[in-house]
């Protein structure tokens, strides 16, 4: 039997790492361990007017105002952690877990005064990131296939470019009046 290389090790050891934080802070959100929630916030915090709330307290309590928008994030965090277990998946895991350490991190630079959590998310992202450039081949082969055109000849309509941009512009035009419409007729 042969030991397999260092990087798939490194490889495997970054997914499980990543796996095992982001399943702790995916459950966590669930089951209230993040974000002031409605109806729970800390007296320190109900009793601090508007104005004079710090950027965490503002931006954990705006987090926390919604139980659907948690469970939405704490749930998409378990479904892009439980996909790196898997060879098969986690490219794809990969791919979920990417704009959500982004915005952690966008949101940790803006709201948080707390550079241990930026640390972890930064690491957290360097590390799928790593699994990206290990399954470089993989990923080359995926976004080539996703963004060959020559395979989309059938697909193209027989008019003139002028009159695909045409028929392009007038669709967005429906489009347009559909959405202020609906707009409209709901509010705001």
């Amino acid at each position: 039997m042969q030991f397999p290389a260092f990087s798939a090790l490194a490889e495997l050891g970054a997914r499980w790492y990543v796996f095992f934080f982001l399943n702790v802070y995916g459950w966590g959100k669930i089951f209230g361990g993040q974000f002031f929630r409605r109806g729970h916030l800390p007296a320190e915090v109900a009793a601090t007017p508007l104005g004079e709330a710090s950027a965490f307290e503002l931006g954990w309590t705006f987090m926390g105002y919604s139980p659907a928008y948690i469970a939405f994030i704490g749930v998409s965090q378990l479904i892009g952690a439980w996909c790196l277990l898997w060879p098969r998946t986690k490219l794809l895991g990969v791919a979920i877990l990417l704009p959500i350490l982004v915005n952690i991190i966008a949101f940790d630079l803006v709201y948080l005064d707390a550079p241990g959590a930026l640390l972890a998310a930064c690491l957290y992202l360097s590390l799928l990131l790593y699994v990206l450039y290990y399954n470089r081949a993989t990923v080359r082969r995926a976004l080539l296939a996703l963004t060959n055109q020559e395979g989309n000849k059938a697909l193209q309509p027989p008019f003139r470019r002028w009159q695909s941009v045409a028929v392009v512009l007038i669709m967005i035009g429906i489009l347009f009046c559909l959405d202020q419409g609906l707009v409209s007729l709901v509010g705001r």
